[in-house]
């Protein structure tokens, strides 16, 4: 994990916002994506001085209203601007909230109940770790050809990605799919929990510079949603748009819904499942 994930971050926004978006003009020769710094200290009525000591983690702890201020400027949705606080108070080196607390391994039943509700859909339920706990039919279908559910102790979404060379044909955008995973990771204690940090251990083995280069670059807020495409040895090529739900912080899990984006990816996970064309309904994005 860098050691300045609050500048990091308010880097990675400022990127990401065009002039267009707050009401600049774009001008010629912009030797840098989205914002100049400049901009954006005008934007939120700070000093450009004082903005760079934020993002070169000279400074970790701006008050609220200077944190308003930029938020507001960089347009931030909500669960930017939570992740933008917690960033703030979580900035003080060997902090973490778990403690040495093992990650959950256990998945409740009601939580199993409601797999089974969701069937013929693709859902699993994974841990900070991105173990593989619970899965429905659907995901079994989806991600056997992989191997990754070979041997259901051991499973883990990021060794596939990181460590397995089959993950590359599976993600035809798999250098999106890594981002996520290491912001995916990132987002907590990550290197100071001892669990998180083990495996990142791992994972700086088996991948090298694929998994440091993000570690130091990829801020560590995934996307909740979003459209994956897999391309599936028996079934061919699919778009699934996803959903992630938190479960309860004693549970320190999440349940990740994958559903066709569109009417071939239905017809293929049908056909895959044995059942009828019309089992799985068609998000539209």
């Amino acid at each position: 994990m860098t050691d300045n994930e609050l500048g990091l971050f308010l880097r990675s926004r400022r990127e990401a916002v065009s002039p267009a978006h707050v009401g600049l003009p774009a001008g010629p020769r912009r030797r840098t994506p989205g914002l100049r710094r400049s901009e954006l200290a005008t934007l939120a009525g700070v000093s450009v001085e004082y903005l760079i000591r934020l993002e070169q983690g000279r400074d970790r702890h701006p008050s609220p209203p200077v944190l308003s201020a930029i938020a507001n400027a960089l347009h931030l949705a909500p669960s930017e601007r939570i992740h933008l606080y917690r960033l703030t108070k979580s900035a003080d080196a060997g902090f973490s909230c778990m403690g040495n607390a093992d990650p959950a391994r256990s998945v409740r039943p009601t939580v199993r109940a409601i797999l089974e509700h969701l069937e013929p859909a693709v859902a699993v339920v994974v841990n900070r770790l991105s173990d593989v706990l619970a899965y429905t039919e659907g995901y079994h279908r989806l991600m056997a050809p992989t191997g990754v559910l070979d041997d259901p102790s051991t499973a883990n979404l990021a060794l596939f990605i990181f460590g397995d060379s089959r993950a590359h044909d599976f993600y035809p955008d798999w250098e999106h799919i890594a981002d996520l995973q290491v912001a995916a990771l990132k987002q907590g204690p990550f290197r100071n929990d001892p669990a998180t940090a083990a495996l990142a251990d791992q994972l700086e083995i088996v991948a090298g510079e694929q998994f440091t280069r993000r570690v130091a670059t990829v801020p560590s807020l995934p996307a909740a949603t979003g459209t994956t495409r897999v391309e599936h040895p028996e079934a061919g090529p699919l778009r699934l748009v996803y959903e992630t739900l938190d479960l309860p912080a004693d549970d320190d899990q999440q349940l990740f819904v994958y559903l066709p984006a569109d009417e071939a990816t239905a017809t293929a996970l049908d056909k895959i499942a044995g059942r009828h064309p019309g089992a799985l309904r068609v998000i539209s994005i």
